[in-house]
């Protein structure tokens, strides 16, 4: 039976965070803070009676009171117990020992009771550490479920890195200090308090002093440290606006160089720095400041005991065993102290810093969490009436005006076209509809009901919205374009034995920090809210919706050049090898035998490089990888031993002097040097360089390091395409017969270092398309890539590979914020993920804008006319650049300056000639 799934604790998201940091930790940990400070009180007995074990061992057995003569004996571990009116009650009578037998047992009493308060230190550190991650972890999730709840316009003030540098690094110290909180000033000033009260026991002369000492301390470093607390956090804050600077430079690297203003950033960079650099000097200053005169008052003690109680002592106020007794409890009292007058610090510390971040994160109209409440239901369906703007008016952040008093109504199965110049108010209705942004005046209905103050789960299920700005997480195609439909946990993940155990632990420990269970590993994608009924299903309706939006041949692209693990797809394998023939076929039926030049064992692949030749393989070693080969001592064996070295050698000469001689002259952005796959304009002036040293230089008399230069030049060689007339018949036998010898003498420990062409196999190392190929794709056609990529495609679905290669596509990591995509692509995937799932309305606000025109058009009707097929059909707003395409919708909206100046249909609105007819016609 499914368990029910615990809802996020909303205690902690409704209410304000708590000003102050004490009364936060007590609030969240009040159980575990009263059982840990009643451990700490247990573990004050041990801790006295340590104390006083010492004298007794001084004073009985070593200096021999109670030993006075021959046999004495007396009593270890009489115990009694004083009861008022009765007298002492006794427990144990206790065992008669002799003078050494005594010394012995009390000694490893003494042993035991290090022991016993070693073991009491142990547990209460650990304890208070746990405690301290669980709260840290709580104040983690606290933070970012507020920003999950901030309003869509604090975003647009907020630095993205300054916010993670909070959560991440300026709350971590909130973490080690939860556990001390409470724990630590009990623990320390009860260690204290037992050392002062055990030193005023033996001597109230000492204990004075002792109590003078400990009142300087408390009054006079406090109060030094105060700077200390100034300096820390404007260190705290001019490192938090680093982290921004940073984040800065790294989105706007494009910019930076486009203009020329590296050193600009460099000067900015340089003088925060030097800023932090004279913050953390001066806390340096201060704290060694402080740490000098802690140091000198804890020594003056010491002196004053050695000093007065010797005094004392010599004078018969004062015993041995006393003093030494004394000195051992004092011993023990600077640690604790100054620990105590350390968390002082600490706590002053981190409650600057809590309240920093708390300010920080108070922002004024955070969303309700009931908002937010999870609802694993399919709620598409709830928003049936019409989505309407009710005197809208928002204004941005600047104070300008982006829409006023706007009356919309979008019904549903209703098309709307938008148009307007671009800021005209029609995207900010956009936006507005979606609930990205949200109305300084009047409101967005659905029904009676306000948009914004219904719950995600209906709204942001029921309207799927598409932007110009598109954003996706670090992940694969597969992860972005499933995003949508991953809102709650369906079903349970099963785990079984250890699994089940750790899940446990982790759903105690969960509810112990305050954070929801939800499980990554169950089943969070929504199969209703994409229409479909499972896997399969879904799998379908994502190739259509690939198809629609145009994307679907881009993902197969990034299949066909992606490096696939063929164990992860069934029979991909041996189809793919199976492929290889029908494609051969393929190319024979269209007349292009020669489009693909196959590696053949014996022979040299004159479409290959030379590297590629010499190996006959992939290598996976990174000994063997072409950039280093030229230095593994076992190929340059080889190689000296058909003389291919003294022949590549030459061949890298003769490579750069043509080079040269033919883009010397030529501006580092030609287009020719596109076709140097060996050489770069950078290059260029380091080759001439090179052959005016060797020029008449034999190969035996050249340097060591300038023959690896030459012959790793000679690498990327191929003939058809650069065409310097260097690969003789003669040439190409000695490569080949280099490679038999290669492979028959490779040693042991470079046999797993590559993978050899086989006609039968599948190159785990290369990619797919290398794998279908077999070979390499001629030179002798101009568009031989574009046939290949044509010719593959059309033999995937009879092949039965067309959904394992789209798999593949899908599998393809774009990166971070989808950077490793094309901009066009992007847009063609935000709006797939739009589609993909069902809902009442969709809202598309110039979605497209990276495409052409003739692209945009086509792409449009076939959104169109995929949304139309729906059942019921849906609500969509759609904001166009192009006002001719207004006649593919129902309605038409026209915008201008933040009005709503026309309305009708596009026919009805042509012959109004009013500004929309001006748009057409411009």
């Amino acid at each position: 039976m499914k368990k029910p799934i615990r809802p996020i604790p909303t205690a902690a998201q409704s209410m304000m965070l708590e000003p102050e940091l004490s009364r936060y930790i007590w609030t969240h940990t009040k159980k575990q803070q009263l059982f840990i400070l009643t451990i700490v009180a247990l573990s004050m007995i041990p801790y006295f009676l340590s104390f006083n074990l010492p004298k007794q061992i001084v004073n009985g057995p070593i200096q021999g009171q109670g030993f006075e003569t021959d046999g004495a004996t007396q009593l270890f571990m009489q115990l009694s117990l004083p009861i008022p009116f009765i007298g002492d009650v006794q427990l144990f009578p206790g065992i008669p020992l002799e003078r050494f037998p005594m010394l012995m047992a009390l000694s490893f009493v003494f042993l035991g009771l290090v022991v016993i308060n070693g073991l009491f230190k142990f547990y209460i550190n650990t304890y208070k550490g746990r405690l301290g991650e669980r709260l840290l972890r709580r104040i983690r999730f606290d933070l970012i479920d507020r920003i999950l709840r901030f309003p869509p316009q604090t975003f647009k003030r907020l630095k993205a890195a300054e916010v993670s540098s909070m959560v991440k690094d300026e709350v971590e110290p909130l973490g080690g200090f939860t556990g001390d909180a409470f724990v630590l000033p009990a623990l320390l000033g009860g260690q204290a308090l037992t050392a002062l009260v055990f030193i005023y026991l033996q001597s109230v002369p000492l204990g004075l002093i002792t109590t003078a000492l400990v009142a300087v301390q408390v009054l006079i470093i406090p109060r030094m440290r105060r700077r200390l607390l100034v300096l820390g956090r404007e260190r705290q804050l001019t490192a938090r606006e680093l982290a921004g600077r940073v984040s800065e430079i790294v989105e706007g690297i494009h910019t930076i160089h486009a203009y020329d203003t590296s050193n600009y950033e460099r000067a900015d960079v340089a003088a925060r720095l030097g800023r932090i650099f004279k913050i953390r000097y001066d806390i340096y200053q201060w704290k060694f400041m402080v740490k000098f005169i802690n140091n000198f008052l804890a020594s003056v003690t010491p002196f004053l005991f050695y000093s007065v109680g010797g005094y004392l002592a010599l004078n018969g106020r004062l015993d041995i065993g006393q003093l030494v007794a004394v000195i051992g409890a004092y011993k023990d009292l600077p640690g604790p102290l100054k620990d105590l007058i350390d968390w002082d610090q600490a706590r002053q510390d981190v409650q600057v810093k809590y309240q920093q971040v708390v300010g920080q994160f108070a922002i004024e109209r955070m969303i309700d969490p009931k908002l937010h409440e999870m609802n694993a239901g399919d709620t598409r369906g709830h928003l049936k009436t019409p989505l309407a703007a009710v005197n809208l008016g928002v204004i941005d952040d600047s104070g300008s005006i982006s829409l006023e008093r706007v009356n919309f109504t979008l019904h549903p199965g209703e098309s709307v076209g938008i148009v307007g110049p671009a800021g005209s108010g029609g995207d900010t209705l956009a936006e507005a509809l979606a609930r990205i942004v949200w109305p300084t005046s009047g409101r967005i209905t659905s029904g009676d009901q306000d948009l914004n103050l219904l719950p995600e789960s209906v709204s942001g299920r029921s309207i799927s919205f598409a932007g110009t700005e598109t954003y996706f997480f670090f992940g694969t195609v597969r992860d972005n374009l499933l995003y949508a439909l991953k809102h709650a946990p369906l079903s349970d993940f099963v785990y079984e034995g250890a699994g089940a155990a750790q899940r446990r632990w982790e759903q105690q420990e969960a509810l112990w920090a305050g954070n929801p269970d939800y499980d990554l590993k169950s089943n969070w994608i929504n199969f209703a809210g994409a229409g479909v009924t499972g896997p399969d299903d879904l799998m379908a309706r994502v190739l259509k919706v690939l198809d629609v939006v145009g994307l679907g041949k881009d993902v197969l692209d990034l299949a066909l050049r992606s490096t696939v693990d063929p164990s992860r797809y069934g029979d991909l394998a041996p189809k793919v090898v199976a492929m290889r023939q029908a494609l051969r076929e393929e190319l024979i039926k269209q007349d292009l035998d020669g489009l693909i030049e196959p590696f053949e064992a014996g022979a040299y692949n004159t479409e290959a490089t030379i590297s590629e030749n010499l190996l006959f393989g992939n290598a996976r070693g990174a000994s063997l990888m072409a950039e280093v080969i030229s230095d593994n001592p076992y190929f340059r064996k080889v190689l000296a031993e058909h003389g291919l070295d003294a022949a590549l050698y030459a061949t890298g000469y003769e490579i750069a002097r043509n080079a040269i001689e033919l883009f010397a002259d030529l501006p580092a952005d030609h287009p020719f040097f596109q076709q140097l796959t060996f050489m770069t304009s950078e290059d260029i002036p380091v080759y001439q360089l090179l052959l005016n040293k060797l020029d008449g230089v034999a190969y035996a008399a050249a340097a060591e390091a300038d023959r690896t230069k030459m012959i790793r030049l000679s690498f990327d060689y191929i003939e058809p395409r650069h065409r310097f007339g260097l690969l003789t018949p003669e040439l190409m036998d000695n490569i080949c017969a280099f490679r038999q010898a290669f492979h028959d003498g490779l040693p042991a420990d470079l046999k797993d270092a590559i993978e050899l062409y086989s006609p039968g196999e599948y190159l785990a190392s290369a990619g797919l398309l290398d794998n279908i190929l077999f070979g390499r794709i001629s030179q002798k056609y101009r568009d031989g890539s574009d046939r290949i990529y044509s010719a593959v495609g059309n033999l995937l679905r009879p092949l039965g590979l067309y959904d394992t290669v789209l798999s593949i596509g899908l599998d393809f990591h774009i990166g971070a914020g989808g950077k490793r995509l094309s901009a066009a692509q992007r847009q063609k995937l935000a709006m797939a993920r739009a589609l993909l799932r069902q809902s009442d309305y969709y809202v598309f606000n110039r979605p497209l804008t990276a495409l052409d025109g003739r692209a945009q058009e086509q792409l449009i009707r076939a959104a169109l006319a995929y949304l139309a097929e729906m059942d019921p059909a849906p609500g969509i707003v759609w904001v166009l650049s192009n006002p001719g395409l207004t006649q593919l919708f129902d309605r038409v909206a026209v915008f201008e300056r933040g009005v709503l100046v026309e309305e009708g249909t596009h026919e009805a609105l042509v012959e109004k000639n009013g500004i929309f007819k001006q748009m057409i016609a411009s």
